[in-house]
């Protein structure tokens, strides 16, 4: 058993780095206070191909697995925790469409997704962008996503949507939208995946939601009003769009949870820089061996939750038959483990810690959604204690 990066897989890794050291870190501060969804630097990832990390290479994606894709999030991360996770789910979007669409579909959308833009000459609504956003939960039914009330009626070579999704990342800004819908009777076997283009009429978007993190995305309700798209936008095949948002979700989870690895490294980094020139009683705060304690648990929790979103992400490249299962688990334990430790950072600091001139109190933030979103951990619980079952 190796522990060990590969060659290739450290070079990506020291990319990821020095382009979020770059092009994130310098900004992260500004992009919270004033809200700021930094397209043109998502569009410089894209030119580094972060856009489309484990899309085909087909159409311009790196085809990459999702170790890979594990490293390159966690290292965004540490850079800006908001840009990194919306970056995870427009790799998630854009991924499902190359994976369940059809090659019309694909042909018309992912060579843009992956460069998160289009050419100049395009006439494309959604301008020079192209942007992708996940829409699967809804106002009514939050973690009991099989209950989804969004409809897709048949009519003609059209469907007609009606409904709304709710907590939509990138919404009202974002190009194309990668929608559950129910086409079929109740539960999971009813639902298909449709992709829905910006200007299409009947399509509009809530107000901005204000929130306690992730300032530097917007999020929004995406309401569906007599929408009309083209059946030729389906995904697959009617009733299993349940099956691809879950298959999208298993990776989804992952990347999140690497995001909750590198807001939770720069924490520990910066606590161990203040606690080594901080000073009481006459000495560095880093001296006292509650101080020294505090750390070492801090690491050893960090390297444990990196192992298991390590192992998840191998689950996935080699097709594991309890990869749900060990994504759940490593969405889990990361995502906790990991707010856990920016707390104790921010701790660390004392008053300090509370203000916004440091940057503890932002990591906290970003990361404390991350145990929400892609499932709660409440939910990662079931679906581990369901495959236990199982097994």
């Amino acid at each position: 058993m190796d522990f060990q990066l590969n060659d290739d897989q450290r070079a990506i890794q020291d990319a990821a780095r020095a382009f979020a050291e770059a092009e994130l870190a310098p900004h992260s501060a500004k992009w919270d206070e004033e809200k700021h969804f930094p397209v043109a630097t998502m569009k410089a990832a894209a030119e580094m191909g972060f856009c489309g990390i484990y899309t085909g290479e087909e159409h311009g994606g790196l085809a990459l697995g999702r170790v890979e894709a594990a490293v390159i999030f966690e290292e965004l991360a540490r850079g800006d925790v908001a840009t990194a996770a919306f970056l995870s789910i427009h790799n998630m979007a854009t991924w499902m469409i190359d994976r369940f669409g059809s090659d019309e579909l694909r042909g018309r959308f992912i060579a843009d997704l992956v460069r998160m833009g289009r050419p100049s000459s395009s006439e494309a609504v959604g301008g020079q962008t192209c942007i992708a956003s996940y829409c699967l939960t809804e106002p009514g039914s939050g973690s009991d996503a099989a209950a989804l009330r969004t409809t897709a009626v048949r009519d003609g070579d059209h469907y007609v949507l009606n409904g709304s999704k709710a907590f939509i990342s990138g919404a009202g800004t974002s190009d194309l939208y990668v929608v559950m819908v129910r086409t079929g009777g109740e539960g999971a076997k009813g639902v298909s995946a449709v992709v829905v283009e910006a200007g299409t009429p009947g399509l509009s978007f809530g107000a901005q939601e204000k929130k306690m993190g992730w300032n530097a995305q917007p999020t929004a309700i995406v309401q569906f009003d007599d929408c009309r798209v083209p059946v030729a936008n389906l995904l697959g095949e009617e009733g299993a769009g349940f099956r691809y948002a879950m298959a999208g979700l298993d990776g989804g989870r992952l990347n999140i949870a690497a995001c909750s690895l590198g807001g939770a490294r720069l924490a520990l980094e910066t606590a161990q820089d203040y606690v080594a020139t901080r000073k009481q009683f006459g000495k560095p705060v880093g001296d006292f061996q509650n101080t020294q304690f505090k750390l070492a648990d801090m690491a050893t929790d960090l390297e444990a939750a990196r192992l298991m979103v390590l192992r998840g992400a191998w689950a996935i490249d080699t097709d594991h038959p309890e990869k749900t299962k060990w994504c759940a688990m490593a969405k889990r334990l990361a995502t906790d483990a990991c707010f856990q430790i920016a707390d104790e950072a921010l701790q660390l600091h004392g008053g300090y810690g509370y203000l916004k001139d440091y940057p503890l109190e932002r990591i906290v933030r970003d990361l404390r959604v991350h145990r929400i979103l892609e499932g709660t951990n409440e939910i990662m619980r079931v679906i581990v204690a369901r495959e236990l079952t199982r097994a």
